[in-house]
């Protein structure tokens, strides 16, 4: 699969937009085209996919593994793949450039498109970019200027070329209706952003003017690639939460759980039931933004406790766990864990983590560890005895608990991404298996 990334500086400089745009540009020329987000985004990969037509992937080293990054990839196969760097492209776990957009280019060998929006310079800008595609084997193969006018896009480039080794492959105008909304978690959900279809379009007609995208396309490399190998299909079958309330997956776990299980979708929100399932499994979102419509879905929290009653596993991810508390902000949820979940004005946790099971559990046994992602604002006020021991990355000075349960039942504030983690989802379904056949 020919492969490229698209990076910048630092956030907030118009990747998204960029990225989006060539996306759908490459699918306008009639080619296969898959894409990827570095890091642990849920919302970017969405407006990925909408631009893609077809699922995109996550590519993160501390999730899912050097080998897992790969078989991200290998799930996802196309004519080309373009991969959508995360923060500054140097920026990585602590004060590193591990985890990087920049390591993942090296480790998957994928050349780099840098996306530069000059900010009240001129030619302070030659320096900076200069530094970054020189610094240690940087693969930057080209940049894209970013609001920028023609004028000033033709002396940049001027400049570019006379210090610096790299190709200049175009611009793209200010323009504030390319721009997406964003919200406390990042960017606006596709499903709330009525505009997403007449965003993507236009940023690729944008590019199709004043950017090289045929020029692009060469810069890609090839990456041999096998569609991954999926273990033997089990007879489980997963009933999984999604709706406008859960919503945040990886996609390599729901293409784990569809090649390798049965997979039920259903709704907390709309549905009265719960399809008869091995394991349920309620991810994050936003609940916190349909608490009352949840809550009025008595039929489905009663049956969600029938179903922890039985022992069924359940796991209940960040917004899921908030799910099944007693309340998020004194609205009554499900009730199986004790406690209420408060909205607060800060990020409570953010970045990596390590995660150390203090006791036996549905995706292990005591002492297991595994790798996930946390970000939320809001906390619990619960007098649960947690069983997770966190830790983060480079830095086990910090470190707080979480995870609770309750039978069958765990639920967490963090983010797993299974493909990095196989022998917890391993685990996870052998248990299933077992808890059906001794039923």
């Amino acid at each position: 699969m020919r492969t490229v990334m698209i990076t910048a500086p630092s956030s907030n400089t118009g990747k998204t937009t960029i990225t989006l745009g060539l996306i759908r540009a490459i699918k306008n020329r009639g080619f296969n085209i898959s894409a990827f987000k570095t890091g642990p985004d849920f919302i970017d990969t969405k407006y990925l996919e909408q631009a893609s037509n077809k699922k995109a992937g996550n590519l993160d080293i501390h999730l899912m593994g050097k080998d897992g990054i790969r078989n991200s990839l290998e799930m996802n196969l196309g004519d080309y793949g373009v991969v959508e760097g995360v923060m500054g492209y140097f920026d990585g776990i602590y004060n590193t450039y591990e985890n990087s957009s920049f390591h993942i280019s090296k480790e998957l060998d994928i050349p780099a498109i840098l996306v530069y929006k000059p900010e009240g310079e001129m030619f302070s800008a030659i320096p900076k970019i200069k530094g970054m595609v020189e610094f240690s084997d940087s693969r930057i193969k080209g940049i894209i200027f970013n609001k920028v006018d023609k004028n000033m896009f033709l002396l940049l480039k001027e400049k570019v070329e006379e210090y610096i080794n790299i190709e200049v492959l175009g611009y793209l105008p200010k323009d504030t209706s390319l721009e997406i909304d964003s919200r406390y978690l990042g960017l606006k959900q596709v499903h709330e952003n009525q505009q997403s279809e007449y965003l993507i379009s236009k940023a690729a007609e944008a590019l199709e003017n004043t950017v090289n995208i045929d020029r692009i396309l060469d810069l890609t490399n090839n990456i041999e690639l096998e569609p991954y190998n999926y273990p033997e299909k089990r007879n489980i079958t997963v009933a999984l939460a999604y709706d406008k309330a859960f919503n945040f997956y990886y996609n390599e776990n729901l293409k784990l759980l569809e090649n390798i299980c049965n997979i039920e979708y259903f709704s907390p929100m709309k549905d009265k039931k719960v399809p008869k399932a091995d394991i349920i499994y309620i991810g994050g979102g936003y609940p916190e933004l349909y608490k009352e419509e949840l809550s009025s879905n008595v039929f489905m929290i009663n049956d969600i406790r029938e179903n922890a009653e039985k022992g069924i596993p359940i796991i209940a991810e960040a917004g899921g766990l908030m799910y099944l508390l007693t309340s998020i902000e004194d609205i009554p949820m499900c009730n199986i864990f004790s406690g209420n979940a408060i909205m607060t004005n800060r990020l409570q946790r953010f970045g990596y983590v390590n995660i150390e099971l203090k006791e036996d559990t549905i995706i292990g046994k005591k002492g297991t560890t595994v790798t996930g992602n946390e970000y939320h604002r809001s906390q619990v006020d619960t007098d649960e005895q947690p069983v997770f021991h966190i830790t983060k990355p480079m830095n086990n000075n910090r470190f707080w608990e979480c995870g609770y349960t309750y039978k069958n039942v765990l639920g967490y504030y963090q983010h797993i991404n299974f493909l990095g983690n196989i022998n917890a989802f391993n685990y996870l379904l052998d248990m299933a298996e077992n808890i059906r056949k001794e039923g």
